[in-house]
């Protein structure tokens, strides 16, 4: 029973679920759809609230505490010198798009659509993690400098949509980021009185953070982002991205581990609240998404990995420039975080569908980059 949750899991089998029930649902039964996802479902909250404003809490949660043990010594990325290539490579797979989207826009689209530079800017780190390995096989080095780049521009993507994209319906009201503030004072406090238990850093600091950042209108989806790096922790990391240490049993580590699960099952329901798209709102804006996705992020990704070997930072054994083609291309797989940041970027109903229809076609990458493995007979490591 374990290893069917576990390859349930490692497949992205309940994300991929949602988004199909979504792209069915909302194409054959589209007022059904549009009712359920924003109806009050429990007193005056829509399931779409309940998933993007209070489940994506967890989401972003664990990001948090993935970024925050490659961070620490031992970890992937520390020391920094050990992360200057995959940290470049990773500024060129968020600049890149940015700069191709706003090109493209300028070329074919149309100023409206400029607000929506920040959609192809972060990687689906499970699923491109999935891709690498049927790439690459599951030992090849190429993995670990794919996911240490999805990680860095994860980061980066959860500071673009605190920062640029508030509700353009309601003004940002900084003066409650005050309780934000707080909230980060209480979770130094607990760690400092060596509380052992994640649950008051949730409870307390989480609930402070989340309120902070809804009263200021920014999402408050970020809230544990905040919190999640004062959980007390090892003063080393022992281990990488997706693997687990059952000697770790630190607050950080346990609230990773208990929530994962969670989580990953979860995303069923993002992808249900969030890829109800009609095939018919394909636009402007679903080629500048898809168009940055795939040319900005693998371009940006190969020259920067490139620049960076050129400056004396080497790319990992057994990566030359077709590897590194690969990793930028699978890396251009947006879907989650993209589907996520298109939802706060557009709040009209076809520009959004549009916008998010190209986070979902992002995922053609993946085949794409098998195809490709294939084609140049890039040597897996199984």
């Amino acid at each position: 029973m374990q290893k069917r949750i576990n390859m349930l899991r490692e497949f992205s089998i309940p994300l991929i679920s949602g988004i199909m029930v979504a792209l069915i649902w909302s194409n054959i039964f589209p007022e059904s759809y549009i009712h359920f996802d924003h109806d009050p479902l429990i007193g005056t909250l829509s399931f779409h609230f309940l998933t993007n404003d209070i489940f994506m809490v967890l989401f972003f949660g664990i990001a948090a505490a993935e970024i925050t043990q490659s961070c620490l010594p031992g970890g992937d990325l520390h020391p920094l010198r050990k992360a200057i290539n995959p940290l470049l490579a990773t500024l060129g797979g968020v600049v890149g798009p940015v700069l191709v989207y706003l090109v493209l826009n300028a070329i074919v689209g149309d100023p409206s659509l400029r607000r929506g530079w920040g959609i192809p800017t972060a990687t689906d780190i499970a699923l491109a993690w999935l891709v690498a390995r049927l790439v690459f096989g599951a030992r090849h080095p190429a993995i670990s400098f794919l996911l240490l780049l999805a990680i860095a521009d994860d980061a980066i993507g959860l500071a673009i949509i605190a920062v640029f994209y508030p509700d353009p319906s309601q003004p940002t009201q900084p003066g409650w980021l005050m309780l934000t503030a707080i909230s980060m004072a209480v979770a130094y406090k607990l760690r400092s009185s060596k509380v052992q238990s994640y649950w008051p850093y949730l409870l307390v600091g989480g609930a402070l953070s989340w309120a902070g950042l809804f009263k200021a209108h920014l999402h408050p989806a970020l809230a544990l982002v905040f919190i999640v790096p004062f959980l007390p922790h090892p003063p080393r990391e022992t281990k990488h991205i997706f693997e687990e240490d059952a000697n770790d049993l630190s607050p950080l580590a346990t609230f990773e581990h208990e929530w994962k699960v969670m989580v990953d099952f979860g995303l069923f329901m993002f992808g249900l609240a969030n890829a109800g798209v009609r095939f018919e709102s394909i636009g402007t804006a679903t080629w500048l998404v898809l168009g940055s996705l795939v040319l900005g992020k693998t371009g940006g990704i190969l020259i920067m990995g490139w620049l960076g070997q050129r400056l004396g930072y080497p790319l990992p054994s057994k990566v030359g420039m077709k590897e590194l083609l690969l990793i930028g291309l699978i890396a251009g797989i947006g879907l989650t975080v993209a589907l996520f940041v298109a939802g706060e970027a557009f709040t009209e109903p076809v520009t959004q569908g549009a916008a998010k229809m190209g986070a979902l076609l992002s995922a053609g990458c993946a085949v794409i980059a098998i195809i490709l493995g294939r084609l140049m007979k890039v040597r897996r490591l199984s």
